[in-house]
């Protein structure tokens, strides 16, 4: 599958490094169910997380890491009315 989701977090500085290089390391996935569990996964580590679509697929979003939560919460309730549902 081509991916349509990325997931970008902070990556913790380990020793000393002889050259500066970005403090983020970017994910992609092919589903936005992935992207959530991969982005949950960063977040309890306590790591900064954004996420968002890989251009050009549409509906375009972008999803800030204040955000993250809610978005995350999202999924979670609709697993949770699925359930109800009996699905």
């Amino acid at each position: 599958m081509i991916p349509t989701w990325y997931v970008t977090f902070e990556v913790r500085k380990r020793g000393l490094l002889l050259r500066q290089r970005s403090p983020r390391e970017t994910k992609t996935f092919a589903t936005e169910h992935e992207a959530k569990l991969f982005a949950r996964a960063r977040l309890d580590e306590g790591l900064a997380v954004f996420a968002g679509t890989i251009n050009p697929h549409l509906p375009r979003r972008l999803i800030p890491s204040s955000g993250i939560r809610a978005w995350l919460a999202d999924e979670q309730d609709s697993t949770s009315r699925s359930e109800m549902d009996g699905e």
